[in-house]
C-alpha cells in the first residue's frame, strides 16, 4: 500500500523550502549575482556533504528503506571532483576543508547513520531531487555570471546518467511511495528533511557572510586606492 511519501515530503518541507530560497546568497545567485570565491567554496562544502552522504548510502544499500532510494546514477562526489580540480587545480583536496556549519551537516548525516539508516531518505530526497530540478537553471545563470568557459566549472549539475529526468523523478516517487514505513518513521524523514533544509541554509549564510566581508575589502581596497591617487 503506498504511503504517498513523496507528497507528503513536498507538503511537509514547503516552509522549509521556501526559507532556504530567501537566503541572501541564494537570492543573490538566482538574481545572477554569483561571487567565484564564494561559489568555490560552495563547491567545496557539497562535496564534503556528498562524499558522507554516498559513503553512507552504500553502507546501507541492503537496508529495507534505504535500498529503495539507492539510485547511484544520482552520485555527485564524482563531478564535485572535477569541479574542484578547476576551481582550485590538481591538488586541490589539500586546498580544501568543510566549514563549520558544513562539519555540522556531516556529523548529523554520520549520526542518523549510525542510529535510523531510513533518516537518509530525507537528505537524499532534499540535495538529489533539488539538485536535479533546478540544476540546469542554476547551471546557466553560474555559468553566466562567472563567464565560465564551456564544459568548465559546473559538472556539478550534470547529471549524464539520467537520460529523462521527468521519468526519473517519477520512478524516484514511485519508490519513495511503497517503502514500508510506519506512521512514525514517515513523521521522522519529514522531521529530518526540515532538519536538512535548516542546515544547508547554514552554510548558506555563511557564504553570504563571506560576500559581505570580500565586499567590504573592495571597498576598503578602493578607498585606500583613491586616497593614494589624491595624497
Amino acid at each position: 500500500m503506498s504511503t504517498n511519501l513523496a507528497q507528503q515530503l513536498r507538503e511537509g518541507t514547503t516552509k522549509s523550502h521556501s526559507m532556504a530560497e530567501n537566503v541572501s546568497f541564494v537570492k543573490s545567485f538566482l538574481g545572477g549575482l554569483v561571487d567565484k570565491e564564494s561559489y568555490r567554496k560552495l563547491v567545496a562544502n557539497l562535496y564534503f556533504i556528498y562524499d558522507v552522504m554516498e559513503e553512507q548510502i552504500e553502507h546501507h544499500k541492503h537496508n529495507i528503506a534505504v535500498q529503495a532510494i539507492y539510485f547511484p546514477q544520482l552520485y555527485r562526489k564524482s563531478s564535485l571532483e572535477e569541479d574542484l580540480r578547476y576551481y582550485y587545480g590538481i591538488n586541490w583536496l589539500e586546498e580544501i576543508k568543510p566549514s563549520p556549519a558544513t562539519q555540522s551537516y556531516i556529523n548529523r548525516i554520520r549520526q542518523i547513520s549510525y542510529n535510523s539508516p531510513e533518516l537518509l531518505i530525507a537528505h537524499s530526497y532534499t540535495r538529489y531531487i533539488g539538485d536535479l530540478s533546478g540544476g540546469q537553471i542554476l547551471k546557466k545563470i553560474a555559468k553566466s555570471a562567472m563567464q565560465l568557459p564551456d564544459d568548465c566549472g559546473t559538472s556539478f549539475y550534470d547529471f549524464d546518467l539520467i537520460k529523462d529526468e521527468k521519468h526519473f523523478k517519477n520512478v524516484y516517487r514511485e519508490s519513495l511511495n511503497n517503502i514500508p514505513l510506519t506512521k512514525t518513521q514517515i513523521d521522522q524523514i519529514i522531521l529530518e528533511a526540515n532538519t536538512a533544509f535548516n542546515l544547508n541554509m547554514k552554510i548558506f549564510q555563511e557564504l553570504n557572510s563571506n560576500i559581505i566581508k570580500i565586499m567590504i575589502m573592495v571597498l576598503l581596497s578602493s578607498i585606500n586606492n583613491l586616497r593614494k591617487k589624491f595624497a
